[in-house]
């Protein structure tokens, strides 16, 4: 393959994969947000919302430090 130039953010996102990683594992088993067959697409979208409240509730989430201070992942 040949060497490819990255961006500035294409370096900070490569440093911080491993916290990213982790959210869409959470997301995925955790929340049960991952799921392929629904039968319509209210369902799906139920199905997404409820994902998300509850990740919203876990009460320790991954972080990632950004100048100091601390933004939820």
């Amino acid at each position: 393959m040949k060497p490819v130039e990255q961006t500035c953010f294409d370096k900070v996102i490569l440093r911080h994969r491993s916290v990213i990683e982790t959210v869409f594992d959470e997301l995925k088993n955790l929340c049960q947000i991952e799921h392929t067959r629904h039968r319509s697409p209210a369902n799906f979208v139920v199905n997404l919302l409820a994902g998300l409240v509850a990740y919203c509730l876990i009460p320790s989430k991954p972080k990632i430090p950004v100048a100091g201070t601390y933004l939820q992942a």
